[in-house]
């Protein structure tokens, strides 16, 4: 049991680490708190709960892939050098291909329930 215990604090550990140094992740942090604010306001059903829980879910782990990907390579090679670039940019661009996902995801689920909003604003008007 402490074994598991002990797992799992290293891994909030990661995540804390992730929040502190990592620019990018708090952004993501603040789209996944709006997210979860508008998913509650626009009051989502458990269908598009259960995707935006997982777009979230997997930005965030992309993040802390690319993460270790490139403290890795500064690890590897400290010095600059072509190829550890195109493995950091890889890496930084499977989080933007996901990221960009994520929010094609959020768009299809919160554009309409949106409109219906500014349309019933106008039409009260």
């Amino acid at each position: 049991m402490k074994r598991i215990l002990t797992s799992f604090q290293h891994a909030f550990e990661g995540l804390l680490t992730l929040w502190k140094e990592e620019p990018n992740a708090r952004i993501h942090s603040l789209a996944v708190i709006i997210v979860i604010l508008a998913g509650i306001f626009f009051e989502v059903n458990k269908w598009e709960w259960l995707m935006l829980t997982l777009m979230m879910g997997l930005v965030i782990t992309a993040e802390l892939f690319n993460t270790a990907i490139e403290r890795i390579m500064d690890h590897v090679t400290p010095e600059k050098h072509p190829k550890v670039k195109v493995i950091k940019d890889l890496s930084a661009a499977a989080v933007l291909v996901l990221a960009l996902t994520a929010l094609v995801v959020g768009g299809i689920i919160f554009f309409p329930k949106i409109m219906s909003v500014v349309n019933s604003l106008f039409l009260v008007g």
